[in-house]
């Protein structure tokens, strides 16, 4: 079944600092000799986002947001209930047609 509801999007997590500037690097030719170099493993320009650990409240409806809402959700509510009472006769049609093959195969048997 559908269910509405709002939801409210998460605020991007503040950051404490800025992202570090990396230094534009010139290529320079180095000696033969140097062939041992270290590597070293780019630093992401942020920290992993964080989600907040406390839950965010959305903020309280007007009467007419919540009356609109309201009456959004009764029209989904009813289609609903309509598709659910026509699947239910559907189900009951079969079961009689099932009930009725095994009473015939009951007797012939």
């Amino acid at each position: 079944m559908r269910r509405m509801m709002k939801y409210y999007p998460v605020p991007p997590y503040p950051y404490p600092y800025p992202p570090p500037q990396q230094p534009i690097q010139t290529q320079q030719t180095q000696p033969i000799q140097q062939t041992q170099q270290t590597y070293q493993q780019p630093t992401p320009p942020y920290p992993p986002y964080i989600p907040p650990l406390y839950p965010i409240i959305p903020p309280p409806m007007s009467p007419e947001e919540e009356l609109a809402m309201l009456e959004d959700y009764k029209r989904v509510l009813e289609e609903d209930l309509r598709d659910l009472q026509e699947e239910l006769k559907s189900v009951e049609e079969r079961i009689r047609e099932l009930r009725e093959m095994v009473k015939r195969q009951g007797r012939s048997v």
